[in-house]
């Protein structure tokens, strides 16, 4: 099946082409270096950084572009209020950024440019859009003239006229139409500020975007993406003068994720349910996190609570266990599968692999592929606990080759299961008031007990565990234990 991406700019799911056969271009809007990145980032960057592995899983070479906007009023306002230069700013709050980056797994870009860096480049493409009458000058601020671009609105599908209506011009600006945005701003006492042909000054927010992503990838690229606010005016602005300056379609495929609410409202730190990454990850694992972005579809709003989140974990902690079953699975055992068993969990293994792959083309539909791998999961519990398959097995190679790759895409059980869960078990166990080697302890004692037949006993250590809330399990190759799910 081929890939199918929902394209913002057509409406519709259109099949993947790129412009070049085998390379693909993306440019993602990055964050403003101000403050601590909060969950609406986390889901942004955990949704476009599984695009770009699974591009790359399909075999594309992909140049992956993510900027930094480090000149802006939030960021003035935040260094003025802290005695700080601007870029003394935008350098701590980018170090955070990578920070929580890292800890959710998120690989890097190929570019990461930041706005400061390319002031020339940007100053040029003013320049280019000012000869061709699509800019004009005033009074050291330069504007982007709105209606010399015929196709505005095309993206967000907004009417001009309607937006005429409920637009005005703020007290400062010198504006010829209120729709005009602009593209440099005249430095005010005691910003930062840059020499350019109209003055002393800074670039405007939509400009950086246009000309970071066509320095990198080129005049035309394949995806851009961002969050669903920035439809409308960044990404319609970006297209208006990109395109007004190189007569060509700017991008072919736009991809927006949805909206983060909290307990089905918006975020925001008025309302106090404002979270950011760093608190997140003091409660949560982070591929915990990872997990539940990615049980909704990038294009759906996501009500993010503590119970869906903790729902996650559990999930991680079902799914690690698996792993570890299975990569502990002894070659011998007295209920050895038969070999119709082996190739009926060989066919099985091989259609939730093709589940996945298909859910995947399908406009990176990660909650449809997510449930194809734990039916493989669910899969190796019904088979594994009690049966023997031998480690050399075809059926084995496959199965533990498919969760390979299908974590590598989703960013999750890439961790060595043993050593992930011995460590959460040790953190676990301590609010439970219980060593590890106090249970192996009573579980020998137990099948000591069960050995003599004194079953009542050996019951007794079972409840016994049971109420400091961990469980245990007779299987083929011996008891094993467990913290129950909270």
């Amino acid at each position: 099946m081929a890939l199918r991406i929902y394209n913002t700019l057509t409406k519709k799911k259109e099949e993947f082409r790129p412009i070049n056969q085998d390379r693909v271009g993306m440019y993602v809007c990055g964050v403003t270096v101000y403050d601590l990145c909060h969950i609406g980032h986390a889901r942004s960057a955990i949704v476009f950084d599984t695009i770009y592995r699974y591009l790359q899983l399909k075999g594309y070479k992909v140049t992956f572009v993510k900027n930094f906007t480090d000149i802006d009023d939030k960021i003035i306002n935040r260094a003025n209020k802290e005695g700080l230069n601007f870029s003394q700013i935008s350098d701590k709050y980018i170090q955070e950024y990578y920070k929580d980056m890292d800890a959710l797994g998120i690989r890097r870009p190929t570019y990461e440019p930041r706005a400061t860096t390319h002031i020339n480049d940007i100053i040029n493409f003013i320049k280019g859009l000012l000869e061709k009458g699509h800019a004009y000058e005033s009074d050291g601020d330069v504007y982007y003239a709105v209606k010399s671009f015929p196709g505005y609105g095309k993206l967000s599908g907004k009417n001009i006229e309607e937006l005429e209506a409920g637009a005005r011009v703020e007290p400062g600006e010198n504006k010829k139409d209120p729709l005009d945005f602009a593209l440099w701003k005249k430095s005010k006492p005691g910003e930062p500020y840059w020499e350019s042909p109209w003055g002393k000054g800074r670039p405007g927010w939509h400009i950086e975007c246009s000309v970071m992503s066509t320095f990198y990838l080129g005049k035309s690229f394949d995806i851009h993406g961002g969050g669903m606010d920035l439809i409308f005016p960044h990404h319609e602005n970006e297209i208006a003068q990109t395109e007004a300056l190189t007569d060509t379609q700017f991008v072919r495929y736009w991809i927006h994720n949805g909206f983060v609410q909290v307990n089905k409202e918006k975020m925001s730190k008025s309302l106090g349910n404002f979270f950011t990454i760093r608190e997140i990850l003091e409660r949560y694992e982070p591929q915990a996190i990872r997990l539940f972005i990615l049980m909704h579809h990038y294009r759906n709003p996501i009500d993010y609570s503590d119970d869906g989140i903790r729902e996650a974990e559990k999930a991680l902690y079902r799914g690690y266990s698996s792993l570890k079953l299975l990569k502990n699975l002894p070659s011998t055992n007295k209920a050895k599968l038969s070999s119709e068993k082996i190739k009926d969990f060989l066919g099985k293994i091989q259609a939730y692999e093709q589940e996945f792959y298909t859910s995947m083309d399908d406009d990176f539909n990660t909650p449809a592929a997510l449930s194809s791998l734990f039916d493989t999961i669910h899969l190796i519990n019904t088979y594994l606990r009690n049966f023997s398959i031998s480690p050399e097995e075809e059926a084995i190679k496959r199965v533990a080759n498919f969760l390979r790759t299908a974590g590598d895409v989703l960013g999750v059980f890439d961790e060595d299961a043993g050593a992930f869960l011995d460590s959460r078990k040790n953190k676990r166990l301590i609010g439970l008031g219980i060593t590890k080697e106090e249970i192996e302890q009573k579980i020998l004692t137990r099948a000591l007990l069960r050995k003599e037949k004194r079953f009542k006993e050996a019951d007794n250590i079972r409840t016994e565990l049971l109420h400091k809330g961990i469980a245990i399990m007779d299987t083929p190759n011996g008891t094993i234990w467990d913290i129950l799910d909270e």
